[in-house]
C-alpha cells in the first residue's frame, strides 16, 4: 500500500520514485487529501535527492487528469518559461505568442502571476493589457477561435494546486513545482516551446517530452535565461517523435546585435503592458530582436520553416501592423465573451 511516510522513507534513502508512485502522491495534494507536513517534507525531499524525469513525468499526468477540460481545435501552440532565471526580464514569451499568432498559428498560453513583486508574470501583463484572466474554458477557446491567441490562467484551469499554493509559499524555496507549469497546459498543445531556467532540470524536462511524445523545442539561455538568449549562446533541444536533438544556438550567426547590460529588464505589468504596445507598433531595439529569436523558434518548432525564415516572418507580422491587429483582436474578444461564468 501507498503511503507518504513510505514514499519519504524511499526518497531520504535515496530511491527514486516510480511514475505510478509519483501520480499516486500529486492525486492526493491537488484532491485535497494530503497533509501539508507530508506535501511540504515530499517536495523538500524531492528537492534535495533531485528530481526524475519518471517523477516529474507522473506528476504532470496526475495534473492533466485533474485539470479543467479546455477544448482548442486544430494545431495549436504555447510558448513558456519555467521562470526563476533571477533577470526580471520583460514577458518576451508572452509578446512573442501574439507576434506568433500574427503568422497565422494559433496559439493557446498557460501561466500565472509572478512569484515575486518586482516583475510582473505572463498573467500579469495579459491582465494589465484588459484581458480578463477568469474566462470560462468555453469562452477561452471562443478567443483562440476569433483572435488566434488566448490566455489559460493556471489557477483557473488547475483548481486543485490551491491545495500546494500555500506550502510552497511558507517553503520559501523552489520545488518541482516551479518547473511543472510549461508542461500542464490542460489543452496539450501540438506544439511548445519550454524554456528552463536550472541546467539541472533540462535534460529532465527534455526527457519528459519525450517519453510523452509531445513535439517541442525546449531551450535555455547560457546566461541563465529561460529562454534564448541574444545576449550569448542557448542551448536547444528538439523533441519531436520520441527522439531529442541538441545544438547551440549562436545568435550572432543569425545577426543580432549583442543587447546593452539591462536592456531586457522589465517592470511591473503596466510598464510591461507599455513595451509590448512598443514592440508591435514597429520600435526597434533589444526587445524586439529577443522577441523576434524566441518568435522565430516558435514557428520553427511549428516544423513550418527553419530559425532565420521563422524570424523573418515575424519581423513581417510586426512590421506590417498584424501583431498589433492580433493584439487589439485578443483584448476586444476577450473583453466581450467576459461575464458571468460558464462550463466551469
Amino acid at each position: 500500500m501507498t503511503t507518504f511516510p513510505g514514499l519519504l522513507a524511499r526518497l531520504l534513502a535515496g530511491t527514486d520514485l516510480t511514475p505510478d508512485e509519483a501520480r499516486w502522491a500529486m492525486e492526493r495534494i491537488v484532491g485535497g487529501e494530503a497533509d501539508p507536513v507530508h506535501v511540504a517534507a515530499l517536495l523538500v525531499a524531492l528537492r534535495a535527492k533531485g528530481e526524475t524525469a519518471a517523477e516529474v513525468g507522473g506528476f504532470v499526468t496526475a495534473l492533466l487528469a485533474a485539470a479543467t477540460v479546455v477544448r482548442v481545435p486544430g494545431p495549436t501552440l504555447d510558448i513558456a518559461g519555467t521562470g526563476g532565471d533571477g533577470t526580471n526580464a520583460v514577458n518576451i514569451s508572452t509578446m512573442a505568442s501574439v507576434v506568433v499568432a500574427a503568422t497565422g498559428v494559433t496559439v493557446v498560453k498557460h501561466g500565472g502571476r509572478a512569484a515575486s513583486a518586482t516583475s510582473a508574470g505572463s498573467a500579469d501583463l495579459v491582465e494589465a493589457l484588459g484581458v480578463p484572466l477568469d474566462l470560462s474554458p468555453a469562452r477561452s477557446a471562443a478567443v483562440a477561435a476569433e483572435a488566434g491567441v488566448t490566455f489559460l490562467f493556471a489557477p483557473t484551469v488547475h483548481p486543485g494546486m490551491r491545495h500546494a499554493g500555500p506550502i510552497r509559499r511558507t517553503l520559501g524555496v523552489p520545488t518541482v513545482f516551479n518547473v511543472l507549469g510549461p508542461l500542464i497546459n490542460p489543452v496539450s498543445p501540438t506544439h511548445r516551446v519550454v524554456g528552463v531556467a536550472n541546467p539541472r532540470m533540462l535534460p529532465v524536462i527534455v526527457e519528459v517530452l519525450r517519453d510523452r511524445g509531445e513535439s517541442a523545442l525546449v531551450v535555455r539561455g547560457d546566461d541563465g535565461l529561460d529562454k534564448l538568449s541574444t545576449a550569448t549562446t542557448s542551448q536547444l533541444w528538439t523533441v519531436r517523435d520520441g527522439s531529442a536533438r541538441h545544438e547551440v544556438l549562436d545568435p550572432r550567426e543569425l545577426g543580432l546585435a549583442r543587447p546593452a547590460p539591462g536592456a531586457l529588464r522589465g517592470g511591473d505589468a503596466a510598464a510591461n503592458a507599455r513595451v509590448m504596445h512598443a514592440l508591435v507598433a514597429g520600435e526597434p531595439g533589444p526587445v524586439r530582436d529577443a522577441v523576434l529569436l524566441n518568435a522565430g523558434a516558435a514557428l520553427l518548432a511549428t516544423g513550418r520553416c527553419d530559425l532565420a525564415d521563422g524570424m523573418r516572418r515575424c519581423a513581417e507580422a510586426i512590421d506590417s501592423g498584424a501583431a498589433a491587429v492580433t493584439l487589439k483582436s485578443w483584448v476586444g474578444a476577450a473583453v466581450r465573451t467576459a461575464g458571468p461564468a460558464e462550463g466551469r
